[in-house]
């Protein structure tokens, strides 16, 4: 793995503990530093105390905050932050809204370690996108 791999930040969000830990374990395994919150809220207060992310993993449907509600506020605060959804749902307007139209990424609940390992790599190597003017 390259040397700087470990600079680079990893915010996992979900509201389900053994979602979130499982995922979190796999990043860590990848070599990125990983900060975890189990909500919007809490993601937010992180990243005050932690800015730059790498790259935010969120699940789609959380209660209080959506995944693409948290990613529109640390967007507009951090531009050109990837972002990972992860779902069970397949929800078409958050595939048409936030992966093709803002260059995020969706990946589907169950997945295997190296597709989410894949997915990162693929985000992470892609250059950012451009805030609308």
């Amino acid at each position: 793995m390259p040397d700087d791999l470990n600079r680079k930040t990893v915010l996992v969000v979900d509201d389900e503990p053994e979602i979130r830990k499982l995922v979190a374990a796999m990043v860590t395994q990848f070599g990125y530093t990983v900060l975890t919150a189990d909500s919007g809220e809490h993601a937010l207060t992180l990243y005050r105390n932690q800015a730059p992310l790498e790259l935010l993993i969120t699940d789609v449907v959380a209660p209080g905050m959506s995944g693409p509600m948290l990613a529109d506020k640390l967007t507009a605060i951090q531009p050109g932050l990837k972002v990972l959804y992860i779902s069970g749902y397949d929800n078409t307007h958050v595939v048409q809204k936030y992966v093709v139209e803002k260059g995020h990424a969706l990946l589907s609940k169950p997945f295997a370690v190296a597709e989410l390992q894949n997915k990162i790599q693929q985000l992470l190597a892609e250059p950012a996108v451009r805030a609308a003017n």
